[in-house]
Protein backbone atom coordinates (compact mmCIF):
# COMPACT_ATOMS: atom_id res chain seq x y z
CA UNK A 1 0.00 0.00 0.00
CA UNK A 2 1.39 3.38 -1.06
CA UNK A 3 0.03 6.91 -1.43
CA UNK A 4 1.23 10.51 -1.84
CA UNK A 5 -0.35 13.41 0.07
CA UNK A 6 0.38 17.08 0.87
CA UNK A 7 1.96 17.46 4.33
CA UNK A 8 0.02 20.54 5.47
CA UNK A 9 -3.30 19.22 4.13
CA UNK A 10 -2.78 15.95 6.03
CA UNK A 11 -1.67 17.77 9.20
CA UNK A 12 -4.73 20.05 9.18
CA UNK A 13 -7.11 17.08 8.93
CA UNK A 14 -5.26 15.01 11.52
CA UNK A 15 -5.18 17.87 14.05
CA UNK A 16 -8.94 18.17 13.69
CA UNK A 17 -9.47 14.41 14.21
CA UNK A 18 -6.82 14.16 16.95
CA UNK A 19 -8.99 16.14 19.36
CA UNK A 20 -11.00 13.00 20.10
CA UNK A 21 -8.02 10.85 21.14
CA UNK A 22 -7.63 10.46 24.92
CA UNK A 23 -4.25 11.02 26.57
CA UNK A 24 -4.32 7.58 28.22
CA UNK A 25 -6.41 4.93 26.53
CA UNK A 26 -7.30 1.57 28.01
CA UNK A 27 -7.08 0.05 24.52
CA UNK A 28 -3.67 0.71 22.91
CA UNK A 29 -5.22 0.61 19.39
CA UNK A 30 -7.04 3.89 20.21
CA UNK A 31 -3.68 5.72 20.31
CA UNK A 32 -3.64 5.36 16.50
CA UNK A 33 -5.23 6.92 13.45
CA UNK A 34 -6.83 4.40 11.11
CA UNK A 35 -5.77 5.04 7.50
CA UNK A 36 -8.15 3.32 5.06
CA UNK A 37 -7.05 3.69 1.44
CA UNK A 38 -9.31 3.06 -1.52
CA UNK A 39 -7.70 4.35 -4.72
CA UNK A 40 -7.58 8.16 -4.66
CA UNK A 41 -9.70 8.36 -1.51
CA UNK A 42 -8.07 8.05 1.91
CA UNK A 43 -10.36 7.88 4.96
CA UNK A 44 -8.66 8.71 8.25
CA UNK A 45 -10.45 7.89 11.51
CA UNK A 46 -9.88 8.47 15.22
CA UNK A 47 -11.92 7.12 18.11
CA UNK A 48 -12.28 6.99 21.90
CA UNK A 49 -14.92 4.18 21.65
CA UNK A 50 -17.74 6.61 22.59
CA UNK A 51 -17.12 8.84 19.57
CA UNK A 52 -15.59 8.07 16.18
CA UNK A 53 -14.72 10.84 13.75
CA UNK A 54 -13.47 10.28 10.22
CA UNK A 55 -12.47 12.46 7.32
CA UNK A 56 -12.01 11.74 3.58
CA UNK A 57 -8.86 13.07 1.94
CA UNK A 58 -7.81 13.11 -1.71
CA UNK A 59 -4.45 11.42 -2.33
CA UNK A 60 -2.43 10.12 -5.26
CA UNK A 61 -2.69 6.34 -5.33
CA UNK A 62 -4.36 3.40 -7.05
CA UNK A 63 -4.03 0.87 -4.26
CA UNK A 64 -6.18 -0.41 -1.41
CA UNK A 65 -5.45 -1.29 2.19
CA UNK A 66 -5.68 -0.13 5.80
CA UNK A 67 -3.19 0.41 8.63
CA UNK A 68 -3.17 2.03 12.08
CA UNK A 69 -0.46 4.67 12.55
CA UNK A 70 0.56 6.03 16.01
CA UNK A 71 -1.21 9.39 16.31
CA UNK A 72 1.18 11.30 18.58
CA UNK A 73 4.29 10.31 16.62
CA UNK A 74 2.72 11.14 13.27
CA UNK A 75 1.39 14.55 14.42
CA UNK A 76 4.72 15.52 16.00
CA UNK A 77 6.52 14.61 12.75
CA UNK A 78 4.09 16.42 10.44
CA UNK A 79 4.26 19.64 12.49
CA UNK A 80 7.96 20.00 11.64
CA UNK A 81 7.59 19.75 7.83
CA UNK A 82 7.25 22.74 5.53
CA UNK A 83 4.57 22.25 2.84
CA UNK A 84 5.63 19.39 0.53
CA UNK A 85 4.35 16.09 -0.86
CA UNK A 86 4.93 13.08 1.41
CA UNK A 87 4.99 9.48 0.22
CA UNK A 88 3.68 6.82 2.61
CA UNK A 89 4.75 3.25 1.82
CA UNK A 90 3.87 0.14 3.83
CA UNK A 91 7.01 -2.05 4.00
CA UNK A 92 7.20 -5.83 4.54
CA UNK A 93 8.88 -5.54 7.96
CA UNK A 94 5.70 -4.20 9.64
CA UNK A 95 6.78 -0.56 9.34
CA UNK A 96 5.39 2.29 7.30
CA UNK A 97 7.93 4.58 5.64
CA UNK A 98 7.33 8.30 5.12
CA UNK A 99 9.53 9.89 2.46
CA UNK A 100 9.91 13.66 2.36
CA UNK A 101 12.15 15.97 0.30
CA UNK A 102 14.82 15.63 2.95
CA UNK A 103 14.71 12.11 4.27
CA UNK A 104 12.95 8.93 5.24
CA UNK A 105 11.18 8.11 8.50
CA UNK A 106 9.98 4.66 9.52
CA UNK A 107 7.44 3.88 12.20
CA UNK A 108 5.76 0.66 13.29
CA UNK A 109 2.10 0.32 12.39
CA UNK A 110 -0.71 -1.82 13.81
CA UNK A 111 -3.22 -3.92 11.93
CA UNK A 112 -6.08 -1.84 10.56
CA UNK A 113 -8.58 -4.65 11.20
CA UNK A 114 -8.11 -4.21 14.99
CA UNK A 115 -9.47 -0.66 14.95
CA UNK A 116 -13.04 -0.43 16.36
CA UNK A 117 -15.56 0.32 13.62
CA UNK A 118 -18.08 3.13 13.98
CA UNK A 119 -21.68 2.30 14.86
CA UNK A 120 -24.13 2.16 11.96
CA UNK A 121 -27.35 4.02 12.78
CA UNK A 122 -30.45 1.98 12.08
CA UNK A 123 -33.56 3.90 11.03
CA UNK A 124 -32.41 7.40 12.08
CA UNK A 125 -34.35 10.70 12.06
CA UNK A 126 -32.66 13.47 10.07
CA UNK A 127 -32.35 17.25 10.58
CA UNK A 128 -30.22 19.76 8.66
CA UNK A 129 -28.66 22.88 10.16
CA UNK A 130 -26.02 25.36 9.02
CA UNK A 131 -22.59 24.75 10.56
CA UNK A 132 -22.12 28.17 12.12
CA UNK A 133 -25.60 28.11 13.66
CA UNK A 134 -24.88 24.73 15.26
CA UNK A 135 -21.50 25.98 16.54
CA UNK A 136 -23.20 29.08 18.02
CA UNK A 137 -25.88 26.96 19.71
CA UNK A 138 -23.18 24.78 21.29
CA UNK A 139 -21.07 27.79 22.29
CA UNK A 140 -24.02 29.54 23.93
CA UNK A 141 -25.04 26.51 26.02
CA UNK A 142 -22.12 24.16 26.71
CA UNK A 143 -20.52 26.30 29.45
CA UNK A 144 -23.63 25.78 31.62
CA UNK A 145 -23.53 21.96 31.47
CA UNK A 146 -22.56 20.20 34.70
CA UNK A 147 -19.52 18.10 35.57
CA UNK A 148 -21.19 15.80 38.06
CA UNK A 149 -20.56 12.11 37.30
CA UNK A 150 -23.48 11.17 39.55
CA UNK A 151 -25.89 13.07 37.29
CA UNK A 152 -24.66 12.20 33.80
CA UNK A 153 -27.77 13.59 32.06
CA UNK A 154 -26.82 17.09 33.23
CA UNK A 155 -23.26 16.77 31.95
CA UNK A 156 -24.36 17.16 28.33
CA UNK A 157 -26.40 19.48 26.12
CA UNK A 158 -30.05 18.62 25.57
CA UNK A 159 -31.13 18.82 21.91
CA UNK A 160 -34.87 19.28 21.58
CA UNK A 161 -36.05 19.29 17.97
CA UNK A 162 -39.64 19.97 17.00
CA UNK A 163 -41.60 20.84 13.86
CA UNK A 164 -41.68 24.47 15.09
CA UNK A 165 -38.13 25.12 16.27
CA UNK A 166 -34.83 23.70 17.53
CA UNK A 167 -33.95 24.16 21.22
CA UNK A 168 -30.64 23.50 22.97
CA UNK A 169 -30.50 23.43 26.79
CA UNK A 170 -27.72 22.99 29.34
CA UNK A 171 -27.84 23.20 33.14
CA UNK A 172 -25.85 22.21 36.22
CA UNK A 173 -28.71 23.01 38.68
CA UNK A 174 -27.16 26.42 39.56
CA UNK A 175 -27.43 27.98 36.13
CA UNK A 176 -29.41 27.12 33.02
CA UNK A 177 -29.20 28.26 29.41
CA UNK A 178 -31.89 27.73 26.80
CA UNK A 179 -31.05 28.63 23.19
CA UNK A 180 -33.82 28.45 20.59
CA UNK A 181 -33.89 28.87 16.80
CA UNK A 182 -37.39 29.45 15.48
CA UNK A 183 -36.10 29.83 11.91
CA UNK A 184 -35.05 26.15 11.67
CA UNK A 185 -37.44 23.23 12.00
CA UNK A 186 -37.14 19.47 12.22
CA UNK A 187 -39.35 17.06 10.27
CA UNK A 188 -40.49 15.33 13.46
CA UNK A 189 -40.19 15.84 17.21
CA UNK A 190 -37.13 14.31 18.87
CA UNK A 191 -34.91 14.87 21.88
CA UNK A 192 -31.52 13.53 22.92
CA UNK A 193 -28.59 14.43 25.18
CA UNK A 194 -25.19 15.00 23.55
CA UNK A 195 -21.97 14.59 25.58
CA UNK A 196 -19.61 17.57 25.90
CA UNK A 197 -16.46 16.18 24.30
CA UNK A 198 -17.80 15.62 20.75
CA UNK A 199 -19.70 18.92 20.98
CA UNK A 200 -16.51 20.85 21.77
CA UNK A 201 -14.89 19.19 18.77
CA UNK A 202 -17.78 20.11 16.45
CA UNK A 203 -17.82 23.66 17.81
CA UNK A 204 -14.12 24.07 16.97
CA UNK A 205 -14.51 22.70 13.45
CA UNK A 206 -17.75 24.46 12.48
CA UNK A 207 -17.30 27.97 13.88
CA UNK A 208 -17.80 30.36 10.96
CA UNK A 209 -18.68 27.55 8.54
CA UNK A 210 -21.47 28.02 6.03
CA UNK A 211 -21.64 24.31 5.16
CA UNK A 212 -24.81 22.42 5.96
CA UNK A 213 -24.58 19.78 8.67
CA UNK A 214 -26.78 16.70 8.50
CA UNK A 215 -27.67 15.36 11.95
CA UNK A 216 -28.97 11.80 12.07
CA UNK A 217 -30.06 10.36 15.40
CA UNK A 218 -31.86 7.44 17.00
CA UNK A 219 -32.33 6.27 20.60
CA UNK A 220 -28.67 5.67 21.34
CA UNK A 221 -26.41 7.39 18.79
CA UNK A 222 -26.11 10.56 16.73
CA UNK A 223 -24.19 11.14 13.52
CA UNK A 224 -23.03 14.53 12.21
CA UNK A 225 -22.04 14.76 8.53
CA UNK A 226 -20.51 17.87 6.94
CA UNK A 227 -18.04 18.58 4.15
CA UNK A 228 -15.99 15.39 3.93
CA UNK A 229 -16.18 14.61 7.65
CA UNK A 230 -18.51 12.47 9.69
CA UNK A 231 -18.75 11.92 13.42
CA UNK A 232 -20.73 9.23 15.19
CA UNK A 233 -21.14 9.43 18.95
CA UNK A 234 -23.01 7.63 21.69
CA UNK A 235 -25.71 9.71 23.36
CA UNK A 236 -26.04 10.13 27.12
CA UNK A 237 -28.65 7.70 28.36
CA UNK A 238 -31.43 8.98 30.61
CA UNK A 239 -34.27 11.48 30.83
CA UNK A 240 -33.43 15.18 30.89
CA UNK A 241 -34.95 17.09 33.85
CA UNK A 242 -38.05 19.16 33.11
CA UNK A 243 -36.25 22.49 32.69
CA UNK A 244 -39.41 24.42 31.78
CA UNK A 245 -40.70 23.84 35.32
CA UNK A 246 -37.80 25.75 36.91
CA UNK A 247 -38.07 28.87 34.72
CA UNK A 248 -40.24 31.32 36.73
CA UNK A 249 -43.09 32.66 34.60
CA UNK A 250 -44.11 35.78 36.57
CA UNK A 251 -41.19 38.20 36.99
CA UNK A 252 -42.52 41.69 37.75
CA UNK A 253 -39.13 43.23 38.63
CA UNK A 254 -37.09 44.06 35.55
CA UNK A 255 -33.59 45.56 35.49
CA UNK A 256 -32.06 46.75 32.21
CA UNK A 257 -28.38 47.70 32.17
CA UNK A 258 -25.31 48.01 29.95
CA UNK A 259 -23.80 44.52 29.81
CA UNK A 260 -20.12 45.48 29.82
CA UNK A 261 -20.51 47.96 32.64
CA UNK A 262 -22.38 45.39 34.75
CA UNK A 263 -19.90 42.60 33.91
CA UNK A 264 -16.85 44.71 34.81
CA UNK A 265 -18.47 45.80 38.04
CA UNK A 266 -19.30 42.20 39.04
CA UNK A 267 -15.73 41.14 38.18
CA UNK A 268 -14.18 43.91 40.27
CA UNK A 269 -16.46 43.56 43.28
CA UNK A 270 -16.20 39.74 43.31
CA UNK A 271 -12.45 40.01 44.03
CA UNK A 272 -13.50 41.13 47.52
CA UNK A 273 -16.08 38.40 48.03
CA UNK A 274 -15.78 35.33 50.24
CA UNK A 275 -13.50 32.82 48.50
CA UNK A 276 -15.81 29.85 49.16
CA UNK A 277 -19.24 31.34 48.45
CA UNK A 278 -18.23 33.98 45.83
CA UNK A 279 -21.34 35.82 47.00
CA UNK A 280 -22.18 39.27 45.69
CA UNK A 281 -25.19 41.35 46.66
CA UNK A 282 -27.34 43.36 44.26
CA UNK A 283 -29.44 46.07 45.83
CA UNK A 284 -31.81 47.76 43.38
CA UNK A 285 -33.85 50.86 44.10
CA UNK A 286 -35.15 53.38 41.58
CA UNK A 287 -32.59 53.92 38.85
CA UNK A 288 -29.65 52.80 40.97
CA UNK A 289 -28.02 49.40 41.26
CA UNK A 290 -25.69 48.80 44.15
CA UNK A 291 -23.22 45.90 43.69
CA UNK A 292 -21.38 44.86 46.85
CA UNK A 293 -19.39 42.00 48.36
CA UNK A 294 -17.77 41.33 51.69
CA UNK A 295 -15.34 38.80 53.09
CA UNK A 296 -15.72 39.13 56.86
CA UNK A 297 -12.81 36.73 57.61
CA UNK A 298 -10.33 39.10 55.97
CA UNK A 299 -12.16 42.43 56.40
CA UNK A 300 -12.31 42.82 52.61
CA UNK A 301 -15.21 44.73 51.20
CA UNK A 302 -16.26 46.45 47.97
CA UNK A 303 -19.24 48.50 46.94
CA UNK A 304 -20.14 50.05 43.56
CA UNK A 305 -23.06 52.13 42.32
CA UNK A 306 -24.32 51.87 38.75
CA UNK A 307 -27.17 53.63 37.00
CA UNK A 308 -29.74 51.35 35.43
CA UNK A 309 -33.28 51.24 34.18
CA UNK A 310 -35.47 49.43 36.72
CA UNK A 311 -39.17 48.74 36.95
CA UNK A 312 -40.41 46.99 40.07
CA UNK A 313 -40.15 46.93 43.86
CA UNK A 314 -36.94 47.75 45.69
CA UNK A 315 -35.03 44.54 46.05
CA UNK A 316 -31.95 42.90 47.50
CA UNK A 317 -30.75 39.61 46.00
CA UNK A 318 -27.54 37.57 46.23
CA UNK A 319 -25.78 35.67 43.43
CA UNK A 320 -22.68 33.55 43.03
CA UNK A 321 -20.43 35.97 41.13
CA UNK A 322 -18.74 33.19 39.14
CA UNK A 323 -22.03 32.07 37.57
CA UNK A 324 -23.07 35.64 36.86
CA UNK A 325 -19.71 36.46 35.27
CA UNK A 326 -19.82 33.34 33.11
CA UNK A 327 -23.27 34.15 31.80
CA UNK A 328 -22.61 37.83 31.13
CA UNK A 329 -19.35 36.98 29.32
CA UNK A 330 -21.20 34.51 27.13
CA UNK A 331 -23.67 37.08 25.86
CA UNK A 332 -22.61 39.45 23.08
CA UNK A 333 -25.33 42.10 23.41
CA UNK A 334 -24.78 45.73 24.47
CA UNK A 335 -27.58 45.65 27.04
CA UNK A 336 -29.08 42.86 29.11
CA UNK A 337 -32.17 42.58 31.23
CA UNK A 338 -32.41 40.71 34.51
CA UNK A 339 -35.95 39.74 35.50
CA UNK A 340 -36.71 38.69 39.07
CA UNK A 341 -39.70 37.91 41.25
CA UNK A 342 -38.39 37.27 44.78
CA UNK A 343 -34.91 37.17 46.39
CA UNK A 344 -35.19 33.37 46.71
CA UNK A 345 -36.36 32.71 43.15
CA UNK A 346 -34.16 32.39 40.06
CA UNK A 347 -33.28 35.48 38.04
CA UNK A 348 -33.68 35.42 34.27
CA UNK A 349 -31.03 37.03 32.05
CA UNK A 350 -31.84 37.87 28.44
CA UNK A 351 -29.86 39.89 25.87
CA UNK A 352 -31.42 43.21 24.93
CA UNK A 353 -30.09 43.24 21.36
CA UNK A 354 -27.60 41.66 18.98
CA UNK A 355 -29.63 38.54 18.17
CA UNK A 356 -30.22 37.17 14.69
CA UNK A 357 -33.70 36.74 13.28
CA UNK A 358 -35.31 33.72 14.95
CA UNK A 359 -32.70 33.48 17.70
CA UNK A 360 -33.68 33.43 21.40
CA UNK A 361 -31.44 33.09 24.46
CA UNK A 362 -32.73 32.69 28.01
CA UNK A 363 -30.32 32.28 30.92
CA UNK A 364 -31.39 31.44 34.42
CA UNK A 365 -29.23 31.95 37.50
CA UNK A 366 -30.12 30.66 40.97
CA UNK A 367 -29.76 33.16 43.85
CA UNK A 368 -27.78 32.51 47.02
CA UNK A 369 -29.08 33.19 50.53
CA UNK A 370 -27.88 36.53 51.81
CA UNK A 371 -26.42 36.53 55.31
CA UNK A 372 -27.31 39.90 56.77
Amino acid sequence: MKFIVSSSYLLKELQMLGGIINANNTLPILDNFLFDLDGKSLTVSASDLETTISSKLEVESNEKGNVCIPARLLLDTLKTFPEQPLTFTVEDNNTIEISSNHGKYSLAYANGEDFPSAVELSDPSVTEIQGDILATAIHKTIFAAGNDDLRPVMSGVFFQFSTEDLTFVATDAHKLVKYTRTDIKAKQDAEFIMPKKPLNLIKGILTGSEDMVTIEYNESNAKFTFNHTEMVCRLIDGKYPNYEAVIPKENPNKLTIDRNQFLNSVRRVSIFSNKTTHQIRLKIAGAELNVSAEDIDYSNKADERLTCDYQGDDMEIGFNSRFLTEMLSNLTSDTISLEMSLPNRAGILTPGDGLDEGEQVTMLVMPVMLNN
